[in-house]
């Protein structure tokens, strides 16, 4: 990449084209930010604190006692937690002896639990133990050896239990006594926390991040310490002002998802900033915890800014401890943008990316211009292109829509035991991300669609995200999804799903009438459906193939 590219004038000042990257893993970085900023807090989890230091010694601590339960190099151990203290001290033993961490949702069923545990060969499962039962159900089913289980309230400092929203009764479930079911908080008393050996390597396999599979069965991403400790670099270099020990952000993604795992984990860690920990995000979680410790970054996906401004309480806050947002997985409504900025002074930060590259790809520069609609410009060192939908072959021009290619050090290695699938994406050192976008003059480029989820009708290509922003423009919405729904007709007709905000009304004909106002007239939906809520992915990402499936089965019965 020595050529000067489109998006290169639109860098924000101090941001550099091209880094030199540090050699270090970030288990490695772990240890550094404990030697640095010892007393600094790594973790806060509802008011229990964990300093660097101490962070790091009960890395070392569970680092040894996963040597002593036979875990090796290279060896896979299932981690199945939400975001509380276990998740980051389990991630960072594995990557610490040179094991590859497996990243699960204990949201899953038993079934897609039993897949990717056999899928990625795990030997060893790190789970609540409130999931024992589920797990109990499949145990005949999966490899898996031995089982570490946490209680939610392990690591909850007294009395403040009652912010966790989920039942007491849950979080106190007792850890049976067996020879192959183990207490974390026991274990990790048991092993000295001196430091030992670090075996992460650059080039080595560090960690399987499942594909969220709602389009077919999920693929589990291989990412070198060399992709996540690349990738993390090139999120540092954006924000060149920004310095090490001094930020705080609220953990609203989950480490488990890619963008909670890097930017947040991840990131974090290297900076020695501190994570305030949210295991289940939702607006009035996030009232608390910015009111309590004035975090100085949020991010989250859209659905946790549009339920924040939904909240008087949240617009009438002091609110000036935020630089900025966050925000990434789907894409953000303008006026979303605007109310965020008007209430705090602060930019919103659109990310792209996927599980396969590590996962940014593209950022709003970071006191750059800011251009609603955009996810921002290539992070130092990516490369992105726009090759023609139909063929994949020929190169687009700017302003003009093509599938989204990436090449850069974040790129995964590959999909784990599928060769086939990963010869499909992977060509030249070339993702093919199946996301369709373009740029702009100055090299913004903007998500149009993903190419399976383009309705075509009548002939007309129709991207359902344009019709989902015209939606969220409206001012009794507040949230929406656009699908195509089979049509013997046209092929395939718009349908729009919409949740009103709290107290409006509208009527199908009124939401048809606004769209018909703003969009051309094969794009305006033909049937409009009011539901309470819209399905959502466990990082909040709005299910766009749940409502086509749903949709298309009862298409399916009617006939």
């Amino acid at each position: 990449m020595t050529e000067e590219k489109l998006w290169y004038k639109s860098y924000a000042p101090g941001v550099k084209k091209h880094l030199e990257y540090e050699k270090v893993t970030v288990s490695a970085a772990l240890a550094r930010s404990a030697k640095n900023f010892p007393d600094h807090t790594a973790l806060n989890y509802m008011g229990k604190k964990i300093s660097f230091a101490q962070l790091d010694r009960l890395v070392n601590a569970f680092a040894r006692a996963l040597i002593d339960f036979g875990i090796q190099p290279g060896d896979k151990v299932a981690v199945c937690l939400p975001n509380i203290p276990e998740v980051v001290i389990a991630n960072y033993a594995v990557f610490r002896i040179g094991a590859v961490t497996v990243q699960n949702n204990p949201l899953y069923t038993e079934r897609e639990l039993a897949y990717q545990l056999n899928d990625s060969d795990s030997k060893l499962l790190i789970t609540l133990s409130l999931l024992l039962p589920r797990i109990e159900k499949i145990r005949n089913q999966i490899k898996i050896e031995k089982i570490i289980a946490c209680n939610l309230n392990a690591s909850l400092p007294f009395p403040l239990k009652q912010l966790f929203p989920l039942a007491k009764r849950e979080m106190y479930r007792k850890i049976p006594e067996a020879d192959d079911i183990f207490e974390f908080k026991k274990i990790i008393s048991r092993y000295p926390d001196t430091p030992l050996e670090e075996q992460s390597h650059w080039e080595e396999l560090a960690a399987l991040l499942y594909t969220g599979g709602t389009t077919g069965q999920s693929k589990g991403v291989m990412l070198t310490h060399a992709n996540l400790s690349s990738n993390v670099q090139q999120f540092e270099a954006w924000f060149p002002e920004l310095n090490p020990g001094e930020e705080r952000l609220v953990g609203n993604f989950p480490f488990f998802h890619a963008a909670g795992f890097t930017a947040i984990q991840n990131y974090c860690i290297w900076k020695a900033w501190e994570v305030i920990l949210v295991p289940r995000p939702d607006a009035q979680i996030n009232i608390k915890m910015i009111k309590k410790y004035k975090p100085t970054f949020l991010p989250g996906v859209p659905t946790i800014f549009v339920g924040l401004l939904a909240e008087p309480e949240f617009r009438k806050m002091e609110l000036s401890s935020i630089k900025g947002f966050f925000s990434g997985a789907a894409p953000l409504a303008a006026d979303t943008i605007r109310d965020l900025k008007e209430l705090t002074g602060a930019d919103m930060c659109e990310v792209y990316g996927s599980t396969e590259n590590t996962p940014i790809v593209t950022v709003t520069p970071w006191g750059g211009k800011i251009k609603p609609g955009t996810v921002g410009c290539p992070v130092p060192d990516t490369d992105v292109k726009l090759m023609d939908i139909e063929t994949g072959e020929t190169e687009m021009p700017a302003g003009e829509p093509g599938e989204i290619a990436i090449k850069g050090p974040q790129v995964m290695k590959g999909y784990y035991k599928k060769p086939e699938e990963t010869q499909a994406v992977l060509k030249d050192g070339w993702f093919y991300s199946g996301d369709i976008g373009k740029f702009d003059e100055d090299g913004y480029l903007t998500i149009v669609d993903r190419k399976k989820d383009m309705i075509i009708a009548g002939g007309y290509n129709i991207y359902p995200i344009e019709l989902d922003n015209i939606l969220f423009d409206h001012p009794k919405i507040l949230e929406a999804c656009a699908i195509g729904k089979p049509d013997k007709y046209r092929g395939e007709t718009v349908k729009a799903f919409v949740v009103l905000k709290k107290g409006e009304k509208l009527t199908e004909e009124e939401v048809i009438q606004y769209c018909k106002q703003h969009l051309a007239p094969y794009k305006v939906p033909k049937q409009v459906e009011f539901l309470d809520e819209l399905p959502k992915s466990a990082v909040g990402k709005i299910l766009r193939r749940k409502l086509r499936d749903a949709e298309i089965q009862k298409s399916g019965e009617a006939a």
